[in-house]
């Protein structure tokens, strides 16, 4: 498996401000619903017991489709591939400190997600929140570009379907993995 990944110079890249568009999630208890995983299972959230990393992002990219237009002057918005890729360098130091479940999210199709996941090698599935309806019902921040409505990037980290801390705003994203390991050490 090929883990490079060609990182950006984030000094070039527009940093994201904390709006307090996650101020609200810390202790909320996640509301049943069922998201389609690019594993082909579908997840409840709320469902599942332990220590569970969900890392949101607003989009993979393709390779053979270009990003949007002034999609790397948006704060926030580049970097979903190298943050992926941290989480799975990563994957087996998080099973180490007790997350029983690392997941992506994002708005995007299964379909778009599948591909990431293979092309990335990543050992963890993806969900897909296409339809918003988690990102509605936790109120989510988001951005909206050519149309599309995307994740702002966050992290949270739940405990037996309760938020018990969240990473917000992500910057820069291939440091979000390390920064979710600092903090599960440092609770030990």
């Amino acid at each position: 498996m090929d883990s490079h990944v060609d990182t950006p110079d984030w000094s070039k890249i527009p940093t994201p401000q904390d709006d307090g568009g996650a101020r609200h999630l810390p202790g909320v208890v996640l509301p049943s619903l069922v998201l389609p995983a690019t594993d082909g299972t579908h997840v409840d959230l709320s469902k599942l017991p332990g220590r569970v990393v969900v890392y949101a992002y607003p989009r993979t990219g393709r390779p053979d489709v270009p990003n949007p237009d002034g999609w790397d002057m948006i704060p926030g918005a580049r970097g979903c591939t190298p943050q992926s890729c941290a989480f799975r360098d990563h994957f087996h130091d998080l099973r180490r400190l007790g997350v029983l479940r690392v997941l992506g999210l994002s708005t995007q199709s299964v379909a778009d997600q599948s591909e990431a996941a293979r092309r990335l090698h990543l050992p963890f599935p993806l969900l897909s929140d296409e339809h918003l309806a988690l990102t509605r019902l936790l109120n989510l921040p988001t951005f909206t570009t050519s149309g599309m409505t995307l994740l702002k990037r966050l992290t949270l980290i739940i405990d037996s379907g309760r938020i018990a801390h969240v990473f917000y705003p992500v910057f820069p994203p291939d440091r979000n993995a390390a920064d979710v390991i600092a903090w599960l050490s440092a609770k030990k």
